[in-house]
């Protein structure tokens, strides 16, 4: 592996790693690249701000480097996905319902026990996408940040507020789908409805305005895209 460059992915939890991680690994060159799932919901840690959201994501690298004996040399790039978990969306779509067990997303609200929580959550989520939108390395390797609305599971299979285990199953059948036909995965993510393409900060403008963030959205093709492109010119 040591020839290999490592790309150093970020999601949110088990379920993503299971959707997207044999199907990123499959879209590089095997025999240059090693591409790294690490799991965690950074955006959303009642622990993590503005002002140490990167030196937070940067440990995380620096943690995997040096338990495999690496330096950042050895890094090709770091590509962060994260849910928008409705985000950006004004508090008056957040909708106070003592029945519910737990929040329950929709296209133009969320319906929760206590508002005041998925407010306050909103709040630290924005500034720490805000934050991220703009950072261009992550201990001297290039970063990028990338979104699933209002989650991946709402992206990839057209589901919101999936169990646990709907999450898991969706998304074995869908990186089984896709194993064998990568091709169909990038014109999937590429080519789709929900696909935002085109220059990056305007993506983000984008899934930041009204109630995109719980709309159905993503703008991770900007990076397949480039992906694919590199590939193809190696071939």
């Amino acid at each position: 592996m040591a020839r290999k460059k490592i790309v150093f992915v970020i999601v949110e939890g088990p379920s993503d790693d299971t959707a997207l991680g044999v199907l990123l690994s499959k879209i590089y060159d095997k025999d240059t690249v090693y591409v790294h799932i690490w799991r965690g919901d950074i955006t959303s840690d009642n622990k993590v701000n503005a002002s140490n959201i990167i030196s937070k994501i940067g440990n995380a690298v620096k943690s995997y480097a040096r338990s495999q004996h690496f330096t950042n040399k050895h890094f090709a790039e770091i590509i962060h996905i994260v849910d928008m978990d409705g985000a950006y969306i004004p508090n008056d779509h957040i909708l106070k319902d003592e029945n519910l067990e737990k929040n329950v997303y929709g296209l133009t609200m969320i319906k929760t026990v206590d508002p005041d929580a998925i407010i306050q959550r909103n709040e630290r989520k924005r500034s720490n996408i805000n934050k991220l939108c703009g950072c261009k390395e992550i201990w001297s390797i290039p970063y990028r940040v990338y979104y699933m609305s209002s989650n991946l599971d709402h992206v990839l299979y057209g589901k919101l507020n999936s169990t646990d285990e709907e999450k898991e199953n969706d998304a074995y059948q869908f990186a089984k789908k896709y194993s064998k036909n990568i091709e169909g995965f990038l014109k999937y993510i590429i080519e789709s409805d929900f696909s935002v393409m085109g220059e990056y900060k305007e993506s983000w403008d984008f899934i930041k305005q009204g109630l995109h963030s719980l709309e159905r959205y993503t703008n991770l093709g900007i990076e397949l895209g480039k992906i694919n492109e590199r590939v193809s010119e190696v071939k």
